[in-house]
């Protein structure tokens, strides 16, 4: 079975004029990209020496999603000059500024950069509506190719940065067994779309 390829960031796919919080760069996205990038590269590769499916075809859409947000953060967090990443479980925002919390760890802090990551198109959920800067990573997963060995590596397509208000979320409703979360609503998605970080054009 041949060997996974691997993805590359597209270096001139970045937005100039982006309006960057905290010192970070763009080239603290790239690198976190590519790190991501690297990291399914070396997985998938060890898996198909050994027969098994890709980790981007053996995990639940939800899964993979946690794992490349959480891959983020901490790749962010190391190149990042003022961000550290959450230690605390759950904690809000993703992305706290270093040093301001003990150990940078918080429940519910008031700076810093929360991460989301989505297959989607459109508005990403979110646990709830709060006033913070939101980063949301689009990607895409190829599942359809067959036979399987000659899919594509995921890739990102879309990074969009803002700050966002209360007032910028509506809430999802849900069914008895579900949990209600809170997505962009249109205003929130533009002040999104207009601060735009990386753009494959797809």
């Amino acid at each position: 079975m041949p060997a996974t390829s691997r993805a590359v960031v597209g270096p001139t796919l970045f937005n100039l004029e982006a309006e960057l919080p905290y010192e970070l760069r763009l080239k603290d996205f790239e690198l976190a990209m590519q790190d991501v990038y690297d990291l399914l590269f070396d997985v998938n590769s060890i898996l198909i020496e050994r027969g098994l499916d890709r980790f981007d075809d053996m995990l639940r859409k939800q899964a993979m999603s946690g794992v490349i947000s959480d891959a983020l953060t901490t790749s962010l967090a190391k190149h990042s000059r003022a961000l550290a990443a959450n230690r605390f479980h759950n904690g809000h925002p993703d992305l706290v500024l270093r040093g301001r919390h003990e150990n940078d760890a918080v429940k519910a802090g008031d700076e810093g950069v929360e991460i989301k990551t989505t297959r989607g198109k459109g508005a990403p959920d979110a646990h709830g509506a709060r006033e913070a800067w939101l980063c949301v990573f689009y990607y895409v997963v190829d599942d359809e190719t067959e036979p399987a060995s000659a899919r594509e590596p995921m890739t990102f397509r879309k990074i969009l940065l803002a700050r966002l208000e209360v007032a910028d979320f509506r809430t999802n409703e849900r069914g008895t067994l579900g949990t209600r979360t809170s997505s962009p609503n249109a205003n929130g998605m533009k002040k999104l779309r207009a601060n735009w970080i990386y753009d494959t054009g797809t």
